[in-house]
Formats: structure tokens, C-alpha cells, sequence
């Protein structure tokens, strides 16, 4: 380990007694499973497509993981690991070598019988070159996928890689029928639920697959995602019993109002949400620590979380969630100090501050309250922020694909996605050779607890530069009918699960 990363380590040893882990409570006991009915899920947008291995948007997952594509293993409600498409797996002792044993009798919703076939077919598309997908760093460390059998397979390293099994309990990873050339449109998966219409700028409707594997699930008949984008119109349908469910309260104080209607319930919960100040590292201004600095100075994290998420939700300073084992608190690091902050802004030659432009996604309520407060507050040092709104579709486009921004904010939903901050292509355009060189040693590492003092270090790392301004991490509030039962209370992913849930009466 070179001088640089032991100091760090150091350092983080000497605050590990601030390291914490969520307190995860599981749900009460919801009474007998009951069979049948449709449930309407309301959600704030509309996927762009319906293919989660070739898209990088969350709203795909909500709609489609686990209820209609499955992976090899996927991740519970409690956040761990277990069999999917796989039953079962073993791992050599140097940790690059993983053999799946599948499932026998699972098919496909075009009646497709799945395969070792199958599992070659989508993890070789996922590394080959005929598509782009959203995160191939996912697959980067596969070196050979091999059939051993029609229902064994071997996937083959070409180093050990901490992150693996969780990296194909993803979005990403689910499992495609051999051959398939577009999903976009119509997706076919293995999931108890299939596909059965997409009507454009309205909804997704999936229905029981009757063929599915597991017998006792899915308990409902049909599920609608409808695509409403005003908070407002969102929480009158569900007063009005039209939707039975909103997964993500974006306007937190309806959840205070909410709780106390008799029909209705709310669940408090923890994600994997964090909702930062992306910063563009390429633009000359923010390249300089001490303007990044001086942001994160100008920041008042209580003030954010109480203005944008009425009170709901827990201040970070670092990229990564209190649901994480590995979460260190760092928060702490900046406190809200604008006169630290002017200090900074002048020592870096900007005595009057300078103008930027704050890009915000515009169906997303708490980013955009939260920008709104943090353009407040930056303006008070002299940093004066115009707010552009964008569509998803152009933030996606200009910000995330082409770094066309200054300052955004963003919830980034994916779960342990701290390695962001490793790649220089990514849309911060951050680049620093010692936090990619802990993360690499982290994700090769097979021993428990070493593997968490090397992402403790790696939080370190980017508390310390700020190369984004972390704001806090996001409440899981889902509110729904007194009706539905079983619905997960915490997201340890940016998913709509509703393969357990069911509706009383």
C-alpha cells in the first residue's frame, strides 16, 4: 500500500467509531396471503424504453425487476443476496471462479424453456460490442462464460471481484431468452408477471404468468404502473381509491398528512437514495478543490432536508447511504460555514463569486426543492445559480450522456454505486488516480472486513475533494390503500417488487 492510501487508512481508523449501519426493522406481520385482483401503482415517469441491459434509467428497474426479468440471484427485501434463476452456487477460494447450478422447468414468458444457452447468450451481449450497456463495468472482470451442462455454468474471472454476485443480482444482469434482438417495446422474462401492454405516455399493464415456476406467487392477478407526473394528481388518485399505491412520495409532507387518514398508510423506511450537487469536474472553475470547497461550506444540509424533504431523510458527506454496512458518517466534514466559504471562493480568485447555471429534472419534486434551497445558499457566499429545468429525456442526453451542466442535483438511486467516482467518463468528469486505486483494491478484495475499511477509505477519499456537494440520503415513504399488504418498507434497490404483495377485500 503506497504512503498516500496508508494515511488515509490512518485517518479513517482513527474515526471508524463514527462508522454505522441502518437499523433495518422487516415489516409486521401482514396476515394470509390473498389471491387475485389488479393493484395500481402510480409512478412520476414514464420509462424510456423497457429494456433495463441497454438503459440506464431507474424507472425500468421500478417497473420490470424481479416482477417480469429475473437474474441469475436477486436481491430481497432485506437487502440480500439469494437464488433467482440460479438455486443455488459455489465460489473457489481465490474467488474467480463462480458455478451456478439453474433452476429446472423455468420458462420463458413466449414459452421458451431457460438454459445454460440462455445465461452465455445475455452476459456474452452484455460484454460484446453489438450494444452499449449503461454499466459495463459490471461485466468488465468476466474473463469466459462456459456451459457445464444444459442447467451448470461457470463464470471465470480474470481477478477476484467483492462486488460481483451483487452486480448480477442487478437490473443489469437479468436473464434473456437466446437470441433476442430488441426489448425495448416488449420485454420477456421469466418473472411471475409478463408483459401485456404498453400504452404510450399512460402506463404498463402486467398480468399473472400462469406458467411461472413458484406456484404461491405472484398473489395478484394484474399490476398497472400508470405514469402520473403531478405530485398532486398522484395523491388525489390515491385518495380517491383509483391507485392503490405511490412507491415514492416525491413531496415528503404528504406523507405527514397521509398517516393520518384511515384508509390510508405510509411506511417509513430507508434506500439506497442519494441525492447530491453533481458538480462538471471539467469546468475550470469547479477542477479547483478549494470552489468545491467552498460549495460544500456553503451548504446547510438540515436546512435541505427540512426545506425539500420536510424533515425525512439523513444528511451524508460522502456517496454512499446509512443502509449501506459499509456507510461511514462524514457529514460532519463541512458544516454550513459561508464565511469559510467566501474565504475559499477569494483564495481561489473569485473574491465576487462567479455565475452558473443549476440544471434540475423537472418531474422530480425533491430535487428540484432541493436545488432551489441550495441555489439559495450558494447565492449567499456569490455563487449565483440560473436554474434550467430539463425533461428526463434531455437531462439524460445533456447532462448524464454529453457533461453539458455546471451544477445539477440528482438522487442516485443505485445501490453501493460509490465506484462512480472511479470512472473519468462518467458525467462529473472526476478523475482521481488514488480513489480508483482503492476501489480497485476493495472490489479485489475476498476478506469481509478488510473490503469495508477499504471503502471507508474510498468515502474519505471523495468527502475529502468534494467532488460533488453530498446533500442527504432519501426516506423510503411509500404510501398505499390500508388494503395492500406485504409491500416492502425499505428499497435496498431502486425497485417496485410487488411479486409478494397482495390486497385484502
Amino acid at each position: 500500500m503506497n504512503y498516500s492510501i496508508w494515511k488515509t487508512t490512518v485517518i479513517v481508523l482513527f474515526l471508524f467509531l463514527a462508522l454505522g449501519q441502518a437499523d433495518v426493522a422487516a415489516n409486521p406481520d401482514p396476515g394470509e396471503p390473498v389471491y387475485g385482483g389488479t393493484l395500481r401503482v402510480a409512478l412520476p415517469e414514464e420509462p424510456p424504453g423497457l429494456d433495463p441491459t441497454t438503459n440506464t434509467s431507474a424507472v425500468i428497474d421500478r417497473v420490470l425487476y424481479n416482477n417480469v426479468y429475473q437474474g441469475l440471484v436477486r436481491v430481497n427485501r432485506d437487502g440480500e443476496v439469494v437464488p433467482a434463476l440460479a438455486r443455488n452456487w459455489e465460489i473457489t477460494e481465490d474467488g474467480t471462479l463462480y458455478r451456478f447450478y439453474l433452476r429446472e422447468g423455468v420458462r420463458f414468458h413466449n414459452g421458451k424453456e431457460f438454459t445454460a444457452a440462455d445465461v452465455l447468450f445475455t452476459l456474452n451481449r452484455a460484454r460484446g460490442e453489438e450494444i452499449t450497456v449503461p454499466n459495463p463495468e459490471y461485466f468488465a472482470p468476466i474473463e469466459e462464460v462456459r456451459s457445464i451442462s444444459p442447467f451448470t455454468v461457470e463464470i471465470k474471472l480474470s481477478r477476484p471481484n467483492s462486488s460481483f454476485l451483487f452486480d448480477m443480482a442487478r437490473g443489469d444482469s437479468v436473464m434473456l431468452p437466446e437470441g433476442v434482438s430488441d426489448l425495448k417495446a416488449r420485454p420477456v422474462g421469466t418473472g411471475p408477471f409478463e408483459f401485456v401492454r404498453w400504452k404510450s405516455g399512460d402506463s404498463v399493464t402486467l398480468s399473472r404468468f400462469e406458467s411461472y415456476y413458484d406456484e404461491k406467487i405472484p398473489y395478484l392477478r394484474k399490476v398497472v404502473f400508470e405514469f402520473i407526473g403531478d405530485p398532486s394528481t398522484r395523491i388525489a388518485g390515491l385518495r380517491s381509491g383509483r391507485i392503490d399505491a405511490i412507491p415514492y412520495l416525491s413531496s415528503p409532507e404528504h406523507a405527514l398528512t397521509i398517516k393520518e387518514e384511515k384508509s390510508l398508510k405510509v411506511l417509513e423506511g430507508v434506500t439506497t437514495w442519494e441525492v447530491i450537487l453533481a458538480m462538471n469536474n471539467s469546468d475550470e472553475r469547479l477542477a479547483d478543490q478549494r470552489v468545491r470547497k467552498a460549495v460544500n461550506y456553503a451548504i446547510d444540509r438540515s436546512e435541505v432536508i427540512e426545506g425539500a424533504a420536510f424533515g425525512f431523510g439523513v444528511p451524508i458527506g460522502s456517496h454512499m447511504s446509512p443502509s449501506n454496512p459499509n456507510y461511514l458518517d462524514l457529514a460532519w466534514l463541512y458544516p454550513h460555514d459561508p464565511e469559510k466559504a467566501r474565504s475559499l471562493l477569494k483564495e481561489a480568485g473569485y473574491p465576487d463569486g462567479f455565475k452558473a447555471v443549476l440544471i434540475l429534472p423537472a418531474n422530480y419534486e425533491l430535487e428540484l426543492r432541493s436545488g432551489k434551497i441550495v441555489a439559495d445558499q450558494l447565492g449567499e457566499v456569490g455563487i449565483d445559480l440560473k436554474i434550467k429545468k430539463y425533461s428526463w429525456g434531455q437531462w439524460i442526453e445533456k447532462v448524464f450522456g454529453n457533461a453539458e451542466y455546471d451544477f445539477t442535483v440528482m438522487g442516485h438511486a443505485e445501490a453501493f454505486d460509490i465506484s462512480i467516482y472511479a470512472n473519468p467518463g462518467y458525467y462529473f468528469r472526476y478523475d482521481n488516480e488514488r480513489f480508483q486505486e482503492v476501489i480497485r483494491k476493495a472490489e479485489s478484495e475476498t476478506d469481509e472486513e478488510t473490503r469495508r475499511k477499504l471503502y471507508s477509505i474510498a468515502q474519505w477519499i471523495i468527502a475529502e475533494d468534494v467532488p460533488s456537494g453530498f446533500l442527504f440520503s432519501a426516506p423510503s415513504l411509500p404510501a398505499m390503500s390500508t388494503r395492500v399488504q406485504n409491500w416492502w418498507k425499505d428499497y435496498p434497490l431502486p425497485v417496485v417488487d410487488v411479486t409478494e404483495v397482495w390486497k385484502e377485500g
